[in-house]
């Protein structure tokens, strides 16, 4: 790797810690949701409004990071978002009321959902086309980290003092302040910087990025900004609707395969198959685990085959695994070790395919001048699904003693629809640079 692309690999590792956040508060919450319940004497309604307050927070980060991102760059909003984690985190492990930790997990859920707009953003607008996917890829691979890391410190912290969902939410207060200090050691985007005149701090920026031709990429990236000005700034231009239809397709998707429902009650589905609470914190760290291999897999790929085909493939394979799962809970087929084997490939599925690309796809395919509100607008969608899924989870799983193979067998069908959607749909993006892909969608 070339000094120019350790610089770009250096920026990315601390800008996607911000993802090893935003995944260790959508897992940690898995090992306290029923320690929470009973404390606070939860109804299934209450209980699931509990849980999925922090992805209300989150769906209004998401939807509020990217004019702020645009107006005053994207490094301060970084800033602010590290202080939401360091809060949360403090905030929910000492709530002594039910009302305080929604709050808190709220706060929490406007970190993670402008998270999950500025940090993907920033990561591509600082990375060169041909290795773009693997950088952005980069945010998606900190998330599963976070993911992991939540399982293994639930399952280590299960026993531990009186009440050990304190520590398991606490915890998470060391890796916040770490990202915060880490910030200082980051530049502005240039392409923020190139937006608002600032040339020579942009260029000097780029040199550190790309050695060859900085001139004329400056030249390039105002020539598409003065383009895409003049033609239409609003979101919802007619001349953008490709773009935004992609983001709202695939971010709708990504929740529809059932993902934060497994992540977030898995220790709660693999007890509904007759294991004990510590062996189904156990096997949900061979979830995250296998969501780390398979994410980092697609991260491998993701420059390569392409976004297209890596989703394509993906969505066919969990359709069957999902399909497979719905069958289990329907005939209570529980011996030996199938769900945890069928969950386990889906995950694998999940991993190359949506779990890689969705943050990659959504950053690159708006125009520099509208990229910001474009990431706003994808993660609203993604965390508007997340929280209608985690809310109604455990309300239909309730139901009756099928809900849960309903609930499986709806995230195959929609796994199913994805594959067709993409692959009469979608166009491919590797290799393309930001600019030709914002004035060409």
């Amino acid at each position: 790797m070339t000094k120019t692309n350790l610089n770009v690999l250096f920026w990315s590792i601390i800008v996607a810690l911000g993802g090893f956040l935003f995944g260790f508060d959508t897992a940690v919450i898995s090992g306290v949701e029923e320690q929470i319940q009973k404390l606070f004497q939860l109804t299934p309604f209450w209980h699931g409004f509990t849980i999925s307050s922090a992805l209300i927070g989150t769906v209004i980060g998401a939807l509020v990071a990217g004019q702020p991102a645009d107006k005053f760059g994207r490094k301060p909003i970084l800033f602010i978002i590290a202080g939401f984690y360091v809060i949360t985190a403090i905030g929910t492990a000492m709530a002594s009321n039910v009302s305080l930790f929604i709050l808190f997990r709220f706060l929490g859920g406007i970190g993670v959902g402008a998270s999950s707009v500025v940090a993907p953003m920033y990561i591509a607008e600082i990375s060169p086309a041909k290795i773009r996917g693997k950088m952005t890829a980069m945010f998606q691979i900190n998330v599963i980290s976070g993911i992991l890391i939540a399982y293994i410190s639930n399952y280590l912290l299960r026993e531990f003092g009186t009440e050990p969902w304190r520590w398991m939410l606490g915890v998470a207060g060391i890796p916040a302040v770490l990202f915060f200090l880490l910030l200082f050691l980051i530049p502005e985007s240039p392409r923020f910087l190139i937006k608002i005149g600032e040339i020579a701090k942009a260029k000097l920026i780029l040199e550190k990025i790309e050695v060859a031709a900085v001139d004329d990429e400056i030249q390039e990236i105002k020539q598409s900004m003065a383009q895409t000005s003049n033609a239409n700034s609003q979101l919802f231009a007619k001349s953008h609707f490709k773009p935004i239809s992609i983001a709202f397709l695939v971010a709708m998707f990504n929740q529809f395969s059932g993902i934060n429902a497994i992540l977030y009650y898995a220790p709660r589905i693999f007890e509904a198959s007759g294991l004990t609470n510590a062996d189904s914190m156990f096997q949900s760290i061979l979830v995250g685990l296998m969501m780390g291999v398979f994410t980092l897999v697609g991260m491998l790929l993701i420059d390569k085959a392409g976004r297209k085909k890596l989703l394509i493939v993906g969505s066919i394979g969990m359709s069957i695994c999902l399909g497979l799962v719905a069958r289990t809970f329907y005939l209570h087929d529980f011996a030996g070790s199938g769900l945890l084997i069928l969950l386990l490939t889906y995950i694998m599925f999940f991993g190359f395919s949506t779990g890689a690309v969705i943050w990659v796809l959504i950053a690159e395919i708006f125009p520099n001048s509208i990229r910001g509100k474009g990431q706003s607008f994808g993660s609203f969608t993604h965390w508007l699904f997340a929280a209608i899924i985690t809310f109604l989870f455990p309300v239909v799983v309730k139901t009756s003693e099928f809900g849960v193979g309903h609930a499986f067998l709806f995230f195959s069908l929609m796994m199913l629809l994805q594959a067709i959607v993409v692959w009469r749909y979608f166009p491919e993006t590797k290799g393309r640079t930001l600019e030709d892909l914002g004035t060409n969608l």
